[in-house]
C-alpha cells in the first residue's frame, strides 16, 4: 500500500473527538474530586475518632478503672490532662479559639452558624485536627456521656463545613466515642439517623447529628 492510500484522522475529526473528552471531562471531574474530597475528610475523621476511642481505653486501664469516671474524668482539669497525656498536641490554644480553629463555619445547607463550639479549651494534635473539648456530663449512668470534642479535622483550612470537616462528638463514660447528642453510648441507627436528619442536614443552629451518619454508614460520607 502506497503512502497516498493510507487512512488518517482529519483536522476536523481530531478536534470533534477532542471536544467530546472535554465535554465528559467537565461532567465527571468535578464529579471525581468531590468523592476523593469527601474520602479523605471521613478518613481523618476515622483517624481521630480511632484515636479518641484508644486514648480512652488506654486512660482506664492505666488507672486499672472499669469507666472513665472511675478513672478520675470527672471535671475539667482532669480532661485538660488526659487530652495533653494522650494526644500528642502541637499547639495549646488554652482558652483561646483561634488559631486552632477558623473564625466562622457554615452548615451543608450553607447557613453561616459562626464558632464552631464554646468550649473551655482548644488544641491542634500532629494529626492536623483542631478541637475544643469540654466535660458535658448526661448523667451518672455507666454508659452516659462524659465530654464533649468538637472536631474541625483539618484545622482552619476550609471548607469549614460541619458534615464535612468539622464533627462533634460525645466521649461517654464505658469508652466509647459517639454522636453527641446521645445520652448513652452505643446509640442505635435510628436514633442517630432521626439525629442527622433533625439537625445536621436541617438550616438550624445546631452542629450536631453529623458524626452519628458517618457511624450508621460505616465512614462512608454518603450525604
Amino acid at each position: 500500500r502506497t503512502l497516498s492510500s493510507r487512512k488518517a484522522f482529519t483536522l476536523a475529526e481530531v478536534l470533534v473527538t477532542l471536544g467530546i473528552i472535554g465535554v465528559v471531562s467537565a461532567m465527571t471531574v468535578p464529579a471525581l474530586m468531590q468523592n476523593h474530597q469527601r474520602k479523605t475528610y471521613v478518613t481523618q475523621m476515622h483517624k481521630f475518632y480511632n484515636e479518641l476511642q484508644q486514648a480512652a481505653q488506654q486512660y482506664m486501664t492505666d488507672r486499672n478503672a472499669v469507666n472513665l469516671r472511675e478513672a478520675g474524668l470527672t471535671d475539667q482539669a482532669a480532661l485538660n490532662n488526659f487530652v495533653k497525656t494522650y494526644f500528642k498536641v502541637v499547639n495549646d490554644c488554652g482558652a483561646t479559639y483561634t488559631p486552632c480553629l477558623a473564625p466562622s463555619y457554615r452548615k451543608l445547607s450553607g447557613k453561616v452558624v459562626g464558632k464552631a463550639t464554646g468550649q473551655p479549651a482548644f488544641v491542634t494534635i500532629a494529626s492536623g485536627a483542631s478541637f475544643g473539648y469540654g466535660i458535658a456530663s448526661s448523667g451518672t449512668a455507666d454508659n452516659s456521656r462524659v465530654a464533649i470534642f468538637d472536631v474541625d479535622i483539618n484545622g482552619q483550612q476550609g471548607p469549614n463545613i460541619a458534615g464535612r470537616d468539622v464533627f462533634i462528638l460525645g466521649l461517654f463514660n464505658n469508652g466509647i466515642v459517639d454522636e453527641y447528642e446521645l445520652t448513652t453510648a452505643p446509640g442505635d441507627k435510628d436514633t442517630r439517623e432521626n439525629l442527622f436528619t433533625a439537625n445536621c442536614t436541617s438550616d438550624n443552629g445546631s452542629w450536631t447529628g453529623c458524626f452519628g451518619k458517618l457511624l450508621n454508614d460505616n465512614f462512608e460520607m454518603n450525604y
